[in-house]
């Protein structure tokens, strides 16, 4: 089944398809059926956000499109950045890498006992046909105060994982896609195709 991912993100691509490809789906990026779109987030939750922008490219291309919406939750920001992960800070001239060391500013007085933090992904696919598929997967950690590892993007060389004991960037990619927070997702993603019959079971 061809997917169109509602995404620019060849990070993100990169790693879903690692997954996908597992259960027949070919991933192509919307840039590559030369849609540009920039849809803007307006909901309030991972779900919501996940659905606008797999409903938005599936209506421009026509095609059956999947969104992921993810991000990290600081408990001790009390769920900060959530959903504006990628906007944290809302300032234009911080890439990821800024965006990451904000974090850790804000998170500098806070006790190694109190950095709880874990990643969310929302799946979402839309049909043309009208059915919308969503799975959400976590994976809890804690941050770290300096970055390490040169895998993995976003927050990820910042997020501990105590049961491998090191951070996400650190991982090589086939075990952090066994783990991870997108991985879980999909598991839960993979399972609910099957029972719409969009995939064997």
């Amino acid at each position: 089944m061809k997917v169109v991912l509602a995404s620019k993100n060849k990070h993100k691509l990169e790693e879903i398809s690692k997954i996908t490809r597992q259960f027949d789906m070919e991933l192509v990026l919307q840039s590559e059926l030369g849609v540009d779109l920039d849809v803007e987030e307006n909901g309030s939750t991972f779900e919501e956000n996940s659905f606008i922008k797999a409903e938005a490219v599936m209506k421009a291309t026509g095609l059956p499109a999947l969104a992921d919406d993810s991000g990290i939750a600081v408990d001790a920001l009390n769920g900060e950045p959530g959903i504006y992960s990628a906007r944290y800070g809302f300032d234009e001239s911080l890439d990821d890498w800024g965006r990451l060391e904000l974090l850790l500013k804000n998170m500098e007085h806070v006790p190694d006992d109190q950095r709880q933090a874990k990643f969310v992904c929302v799946i979402t696919m839309v049909t043309p046909d009208g059915q919308t598929i969503q799975a959400r997967g976590e994976i809890h950690g804690m941050l770290t105060r300096e970055p390490a590892g040169e895998n993995g993007f976003g927050y990820d060389p910042i997020f501990y994982y105590p049961p491998m004991g090191m951070t996400t960037a650190q991982m090589p990619s086939e075990e952090k896609n066994k783990v991870s927070h997108r991985a879980n997702a999909l598991k839960v993603f993979y399972e609910k195709l099957k029972e719409a019959g969009y995939a064997d079971k």
